[in-house]
């Protein structure tokens, strides 16, 4: 007889599957909803009569959205439970994209964007937290590299998308495909997830004691170092995102297609390091894959500056990039299962920590690639280079391995 050690053991294989989909839907939701309309920036500019530099406003609206969001809707699972939120912020996103599509000046189209990236934030953080009220230990970490694989897709899929129905549709068309989307996933959200926090487990305090329970989250020494560590290894990730159309595109001078492919491979190679994570996690205790993900962060890094000092053409700069993409796709899995393992209680909350400490760092990040412009990959490959240093010393400072609890099978 099977003895039941998580929620998670009582669905069938069906049902397994099923929570994949959706909740990996939930968390393509944000990168659909940054990337899908990234093609359409000029007919947008054309067609409110306003300058590209407005048009960009509009995307600083939704990443503002998406980390407000964060620290609003995870905090609010965890006292009324997860459901609830989930299906109501789906639905303003919803309501938000059809906003979009109707928006006859840019300001409100910024605001609706400000709007969506918000509603959008619930997909991710409330995931995050049902996979954690259903499973612990190495599933936890199994079905968190799951959804990395389709989290990896979406930022993929998305332009290569938005480009083909631009063909048949205006820009307008675009935010109603996301509004069919997002209407899609609220009803499945409805329909097919139930709710995972019992209301015994509910935060009775509610929202009141908020910053308190940040705050102890924080006093954490080891969730405040994973949550470093997860900040600076996306800041690494932003700033290669930030550097790299412009080093490759003007430097190398690749044409758009040949950018989109180096591109695609280099997320193929995310995805590929959120499947290894996982399945090395079911022998080897993630906090040793993240001291060897780190490790690899910083060697690219280096290669990557040493490559420019010393002139080694483009295979210096892509080889690194792509070990260096890999090893944040390893790294992120472990970061969040081994920062919500001891936090079921408020996985929520610490789910919503998590995401904005990601947002906030990349956000600080990333204007240091222009600030130390150079005609090569010497700076994108420094601040990424000091990005993976400060994420490997927060590990061995903070987190110390050494000193981890072994995961739960």
């Amino acid at each position: 007889m099977s003895v039941v050690t998580h929620p998670g053991d009582l669905l069938s294989r069906q049902h397994r599957l099923r929570y994949v989909i959706i909740l990996g839907a939930l968390t393509a939701l944000g990168p659909f909803t940054i990337d899908l309309y990234l093609p359409a920036f000029p007919e947008v500019a054309a067609a409110l009569r306003v300058t590209p530099t407005a048009i960009q406003a509009t995307l600083a609206a939704t990443t503002i959205g998406l980390a407000i969001g964060q620290l609003v809707v995870g905090p609010w699972s965890d006292v009324v439970g997860r459901r609830l939120p989930l299906v109501v912020a789906t639905f303003a996103h919803v309501a938000a994209s059809l906003a979009c599509a109707a928006a006859p000046n840019v300001e409100l189209l910024t605001a609706s964007r400000f709007v969506m990236g918000a509603a959008a934030a619930a997909g991710g953080v409330v995931s995050l937290a049902l996979v954690r009220d259903l499973f612990s230990g190495v599933p936890m970490m199994r079905m968190l590299s799951r959804l990395g694989m389709i989290n990896g897709l979406a930022p993929i899929v998305a332009p290569i998308l938005g480009s083909q129905l631009l063909r048949w549709m205006d820009w307008r068309g675009i935010f109603v495909v996301l509004a069919i989307y997002g209407g899609v996933i609220c009803v499945a959200s409805a329909l097919w997830i139930t709710e995972t926090l019992p209301s015994e487990s509910r935060i009775r305090s509610g929202l009141r004691a908020l910053p308190a329970r940040m705050g102890g989250l924080l006093r954490d020494r080891r969730y405040l170092g994973l949550a470093l560590i997860g900040g600076f290894v996306w800041g690494g990730e932003f700033s290669y995102l930030a550097g790299s159309p412009f080093l490759f595109q003007g430097v190398y001078a690749f044409s758009v297609v040949q950018y989109g492919l180096l591109f695609s491979v280099n997320a193929l190679g995310y995805v590929l390091g959120t499947q290894l994570g996982g399945r090395l996690s079911a022998r080897v205790p993630p906090q040793w894959i993240l001291a060897v993900g780190t490790s690899v962060l910083v060697a690219s890094g280096a290669f990557l500056c040493a490559g420019a000092v010393l002139t080694g053409g483009l295979l210096a700069v892509v080889i690194p990039l792509w070990f260096s993409v890999t090893a944040v796709g390893v790294c992120i899995p472990c970061v969040t299962g081994l920062a919500l393992a001891p936090h079921g209680a408020e996985a929520g909350t610490a789910a919503s920590l998590l995401g904005a400490m990601n947002f906030t760092v990349a956000g600080l990040v990333t204007p240091l690639v222009g600030l130390i412009a150079t005609p090569d990959a010497l700076g994108m490959g420094t601040v990424m280079l000091g990005c993976a240093v400060v994420a490997s010393a927060s590990l061995w400072l903070l987190v110390r391995p050494r000193s981890v609890p072994a995961l739960t099978r």
